[in-house]
């Protein structure tokens, strides 16, 4: 056996083929790596991986937006409002009086005379119809005045005429009253006479009751309008 044949290469070998059994070793080299990780990688258990889905939504034919709204409608534009009348007030509190023109017509001395007699006249008057209405008055407070004079002196004529003709009782005691209403004709004819009020002495009830009587015709009076067709009289004993 030749030795020659069993070495791979010697140094009598060209150039070439040693390059080529370089090439050779490192390409097996490389080989055996790839086999020693790849065998490694199928070893280890692969990470979990999350993945989201995600769903496309459809598209939604949506209508143009001139089909959707219909065309805006034309807006009337608001009459101006006129402006409001300022009120008379402020007008009249913003004019002035205006100075009086020196050649403004003066007031004729005859119209001034007229007013002074027409005021003159207008006091007169009502001086003159206030001591009307004081006379007036004065005249009704003097009549009223005379009219209870005349009605007391008639009055007292009749209880005089009366008083004169009661017989008192002997039995009587204190002035107690009694009161009676007398009915007459305008003649002064007595027509009756009512107790109204007792005195609480019989005797003096009787007694005044039979003075009323015989007292007919009664006095009458000076004036016409005096007269009364019913009398209310009371009477006492001691009364003067």
């Amino acid at each position: 056996m030749n030795t020659a044949n069993a070495l791979p290469f010697t140094t009598q070998d060209p150039p070439g083929k040693l390059i080529s059994a370089v090439l050779a070793i490192a390409v097996h080299l490389l080989l055996l790596a790839f086999l020693f990780y790849g065998v490694r990688w199928q070893n280890q258990k692969p990470e979990a991986v999350e993945v989201d889905l995600v769903y496309a939504t459809p598209p939604v034919n949506t209508p143009a937006k001139s089909q959707m709204e219909p065309p805006p409608e034309p807006i009337a534009e608001p009459a101006p409002t006129p402006p409001l009348p300022k009120p008379d007030i402020a007008l009249k509190e913003k004019e002035k009086p205006k100075p009086a023109s020196k050649d403004a017509p003066k007031t004729p001395p005859s119209f001034l005379k007229q007013l002074e007699q027409e005021f003159k006249q207008m006091t007169e008057r009502k001086d003159a119809a206030a001591a009307a209405q004081e006379l007036s008055r004065l005249k009704a407070t003097q009549a009223a005045a005379a009219r209870s004079k005349g009605e007391a002196d008639y009055i007292g004529k009749i209880r005089s005429k009366i008083k004169g003709n009661i017989v008192l009782p002997p039995d009587l005691k204190g002035n107690p009253e009694a009161r009676f209403l007398v009915v007459q004709l305008p003649t002064g004819e007595i027509l009756s006479a009512t107790l109204k009020q007792s005195s609480g002495h019989a005797g003096y009830d009787t007694a005044v009751e039979r003075a009323i009587l015989k007292s007919s015709p009664l006095p009458k009076p000076e004036r016409g309008d005096l007269f009364e067709r019913e009398l209310n009289l009371k009477f006492r004993p001691l009364e003067e």
